[in-house]
């Protein structure tokens, strides 16, 4: 069963898990009846929300009927939901620790256990009252590159904006506290980190690192409409190959937990001197495009179930399970695509 099966990362889970040559038979529930007319599943429920009480007991009901034997919930906040009860399931998961997945769900806390293990990562700042965002913005500036505000929880780059005053940072999260009830505390602010971003994704067991690759972002879906510039999908992502990147992330991890098991998903960005740091942590969930190194042979959703099962793997590599310089091209309504090298269709007129 696939928990938020009607949203993009949702369907491209079970994409992946399609293209394994295993007959899985797949249950997709989501909170939008709409949605999930898109996904590839065997049956189909639309549960509450992950915050209702009714939700646990929902998916428990659809687990029984259905006979499921493995649970995989994609949604930050329904990974949160379903760690702190996968006891109650009837069905395996195969998630980090319940504190692992708290601490990941909180971007303040990770940064500070990260920073407190000696791991790179963006100088950050809690934003304990509103009075305190000329100073935090004082102490981050650098130069002439805006501070990065953001939401302490969500995905997506939910309540992200660069600002470079603290009349933009307040009124940002005035907005916020009045339209969507945030409060100051809800927000952080971090210095902005110029260089590269990638993206880590990797599986893990008893806090052996099992099997792992690595992109690059070089454009976002929508971020010509996001007042960000940016969001935290990609619409033309390359994989890469990087000793620093493949060593910062496998430290931040075992960081975090040294007894790591289950999907972790880092966002990483250089700083101005080109040191990879890590932006966030992912635990429990894919990025949207887990059927990107699909693809290209590192199955990593079919291998997650594998590994709930205690099945024996196909030969991985630990670091950088897929050839560099492919690329996924993607937008709303066309694609994806893969390209191989730079066997570009188009040529200059």
């Amino acid at each position: 069963m696939v928990t938020g099966a009607g949203g993009s990362a949702g369907i491209n889970f079970i994409d992946s898990v399609r293209v394994s040559s295993r007959p899985y038979y797949i249950v997709g529930v989501d909170v939008n009846r709409w949605h999930l007319e898109l996904p590839k599943v065997d049956a189909a429920y639309v549960v509450p929300k992950a915050a209702e009480e009714r939700y646990i007991p929902s998916l428990r009901k659809v687990i029984r009927k259905e006979k499921i034997e493995f649970v995989h919930p994609q949604p930050d906040v329904e990974v949160e939901t379903i760690s702190e009860h996968r006891d109650e399931l009837g069905a395996r998961t195969f998630l980090p620790s319940k504190e692992t997945v708290r601490v990941c769900r909180d971007k303040m806390a990770t940064n500070a256990k990260l920073r407190s293990g000696h791991v790179p990562v963006p100088e950050s700042y809690l934003v304990e009252r509103l009075p305190d965002l000329p100073r935090i913005l004082g102490r981050l500036r650098k130069g002439n590159n805006p501070v990065w505000l953001r939401a302490v929880r969500g995905a997506g780059s939910r309540a992200a904006l660069p600002v470079m005053t603290a009349r933009q940072a307040r009124e940002w999260i005035h907005y916020w506290q009045t339209m969507r009830a945030l409060e100051s505390r809800d927000f952080m602010m971090a210095e902005f980190l110029p260089g590269r971003e990638y993206a880590f994704q990797s599986l893990w067991r008893d806090g052996d690192l099992i099997t792992s690759a690595c992109r690059m972002r070089l454009e976002y879906l929508m971020g010509n409409l996001s007042v960000s510039g940016q969001s935290s999908s990609p619409s033309v992502a390359v994989t890469v190959r990087s000793d620093a990147v493949n060593e910062v992330a496998t430290r931040a991890v075992q960081t975090i937990d040294p007894h790591a098991t289950g999907v972790f998903c880092l966002d990483i960005k250089e700083d101005s001197s080109g040191t990879p740091c890590i932006t966030e942590i992912n635990a429990g969930r894919f990025f949207t495009t887990s059927n990107f190194f699909a693809r290209l042979g590192a199955n990593m959703p079919d291998d997650l179930i594998r590994l709930a099962f205690g099945e024996k793997l196909p030969r991985r590599r630990r670091y950088d399970a897929v050839p560099p310089n492919c690329y996924w091209i993607r937008l709303m309504d066309a694609g994806p695509v893969l390209v191989r090298g730079e066997r570009w269709r188009g040529s200059e007129a």
